[in-house]
């Protein structure tokens, strides 16, 4: 509750951007990166959690008394916006590139474009971001869900391994391999990765459900898989699992 009252007294960025555009939309050369000061770290750290626990209006809400100019407060605003699926994302996103967190800008657009289905925007978008941010574990496997998609097999099993090894804690690049794996008919394979990431049975059947997407997808369709949203699934037309 202190969080939320500190949050709320922190003062909104004046002016508004011209030609009715949003106030972010010329702040793309200019981003600030400085260090938050404490309120502004308390106030992004509730806004994160609230996030994370499905609260995406009060995230929002909590944001949007943060100034505009900060690209780790727009960075959090678009995200929550296309959680949202809101067209505010996009722009937000685009404002990110060049500055500190232009990875984080390439990989929100092509999230974005996965999941309007159009991997080839989505596999540009992640392999700029990817070159940012080579560590990235979210980075590599949205684009391993890319190529999947694309059933591009060698790149998509390249980038799930380099996701696992990353972050073996982090379950999503696994069931993704085990989506590939299963699509492979590599069902040795697919039970060892299942028991070497400690994957639940609930998991396991939404692997085997994305893999049979992937072999008999429809005309008006595309595969359907797990992205880096969190354990979000997108839409038909989307591609595979991407980070929240």
């Amino acid at each position: 509750m202190k969080a939320m009252i500190v949050a709320a007294s922190l003062l909104l960025l004046g002016g508004c951007a011209s030609n009715g555009q949003p106030p972010w939309a010329a702040l793309t050369n200019s981003s600030s990166c400085a260090k938050l000061s404490s309120e502004q770290e308390l106030a992004v750290s509730l806004a994160d959690e609230m996030a994370n626990d499905g609260k995406l209006h009060a995230s929002l809400a909590n944001l949007q008394s943060l100034p505009d100019n900060l690209a780790q407060v727009r960075v959090r605003k678009a995200r929550v916006y296309r959680l949202l699926g809101r067209s505010e994302a996009e722009p937000l996103y685009r404002s990110l590139l060049g500055s500190c967190l232009a990875a984080e800008g390439e990989h929100g657009l092509g999230q974005l474009a996965a999941a309007r289905g159009d991997n080839g925007q989505a596999q540009a978008h992640l392999q700029r971001a990817a070159r940012l941010a080579p560590t990235n574990e979210k980075i590599r496997n949205d684009l391993g869900v890319v190529y999947l998609n694309q059933l591009r097999i060698e790149e998509a099993r390249f980038e799930f391994l380099t996701a696992i090894e990353l972050k073996q804690s982090e379950p999503l690049a696994a069931i993704n391999m085990v989506t590939l794996l299963l699509y492979q008919d590599d069902w040795k394979q697919a039970a060892q990765v299942v028991s070497q990431a400690s994957l639940s049975p609930q998991q396991f059947a939404q692997a085997q459900a994305r893999a049979e997407q992937l072999k008999t997808p429809s005309k008006t369709t595309g595969p359907v898989t797990q992205v880096a949203t969190g354990t979000t699934t997108l839409q038909p037309d989307a591609a595979p699992a991407k980070e929240r």
